[in-house]
């Protein structure tokens, strides 16, 4: 399961441009949270290999403005795993390009449930009893 969840881990990175600015010169916050959304959703899929929906979006912490003329990188970790839900955190580093300072910007957990074709939750794992407690990491 380790292993998995190491394999499963996601970074991406991006550089702010001006387009991307809000009125007060600093990245649009919904800008950040679809970039985060989608390094969660890659991280619970590579992890599962299965059909997921977003169930919910927790504790989003906004701790630095991030400026044009940066670099940040988005880093997804799978962090809980149950019986019909997984959680992954992201969180969001922003780099000074000429200098390399980095400290993190933005952090939220993402909840992902499994669905069928028809987008009816279905579980995590099929027939592996211990497996669907629950496990934190």
């Amino acid at each position: 399961m380790e292993e998995r969840i190491k394999k499963s881990e996601t970074r991406q990175s991006r550089v702010i441009l001006p387009s991307l600015l809000n009125d007060h010169g600093i990245l649009f916050g919904g800008i950040a949270l679809q970039w985060l959304d989608e390094v969660a959703y890659i991280t619970a899929t590579r992890f599962l290999k299965k059909r997921l929906v977003t169930v919910s979006v927790e504790k989003v912490n906004f701790l630095l403005p991030v400026y044009a003329g940066r670099i940040v990188e988005i880093v997804g970790n799978i962090t809980k795993v149950k019986s019909v839900k997984l959680e992954v955190k992201v969180e969001l580093f922003v780099e000074e390009m000429y200098t390399g300072n980095r400290k993190k910007a933005l952090d939220a957990l993402f909840s992902f449930a499994a669905v069928d074709e028809d987008h009816k939750p279905i579980p995590l794992f099929q027939n592996r009893g211990n497996v669907s407690k629950q496990v934190d990491f």
